[in-house]
């Protein structure tokens, strides 16, 4: 079920279809992390150096140069962290178009889901956003737990991206209070799910599509479950 919806999406990711979507999603957020980076160039200029010099005022050459090349490390390693939170910002004003697409080219037959309404939107935008904050900020200190280290990363954000996108899916049918009643019965296929967008996120570059590609797994997890459970209820 899982690697159908996945394999699913992989694919459409790159269709005719999903092309608008992708192309807004995409120029939306290197825009983002563009304005990010230049801001964050902007406020270490402004602040840290101006003060390094005061602090040193024999400061020689090479010293400023060195402090130079660790802040652009330091900016590097901020934008990495970033570059999750900022996409799911932005992609999360743009799912219910993704989950259209999905619905239509995949479903035809099957009644469309309804997009949520603007205001509501906004908030699962927000909330995407302070989830992948929260999973990176959690994992990232758990990379510093000897034992733990990298599968900290998976393990949070494939609990927490799974819930999200799962629930996003699922709200376009239900209402909320079900939605969620829905995820914690499959909750061990939802995880598993999880940890495939996980494993998407962890590649640079195509982690700019995580949340294209965790909505559209979604809907046809959604659908399969969906399907699953209304077999089962049919034979009791």
């Amino acid at each position: 079920m899982i690697s159908d919806a996945a394999r699913a999406a992989a694919v459409e990711l790159f269709s005719p279809p999903f092309r608008s979507v992708f192309i807004k999603t995409l120029g939306l957020t290197l825009l983002a992390l563009l304005a990010l980076w230049v801001g964050l160039t902007s406020l270490l200029e402004w602040t840290a150096l101006p003060w390094l010099h005061g602090l040193l005022p024999g400061l020689p050459s090479w010293a400023g140069v060195l402090g130079v090349v660790i802040g652009a490390i330091a900016l590097a390693f901020a934008m990495a962290l970033l570059v999750a939170p900022v996409t799911a910002m932005v992609a999360g004003l743009f799912l219910d178009d993704i989950a259209e697409v999905v619905e239509r080219t995949a479903y035809p037959a099957d009644p469309p889901g309804r997009a949520l309404p603007a205001l509501r939107a906004l908030v699962l935008a927000v909330r995407f956003l302070g989830v992948v904050i929260l999973g990176n900020i959690v994992a990232l200190l758990l990379l510093l737990v000897p034992g733990v280290n990298i599968a900290a990363f998976f393990i949070v954000n494939g609990y927490l991206l799974g819930r999200e996108f799962f629930e996003f899916a699922a709200m376009r049918f239900r209402p909320e209070e079900e939605a969620r009643a829905l995820r914690r019965e499959h909750a061990g296929t939802v995880f598993l799910a999880g940890l495939v967008i996980a494993a998407f996120l962890a590649v640079p570059l195509l982690n700019l599509l995580t949340p294209l590609f965790a909505a559209a797994m979604m809907v046809h997890l959604h659908k399969a479950v969906s399907a699953r459970r209304q077999v089962d209820s049919t034979r009791l």
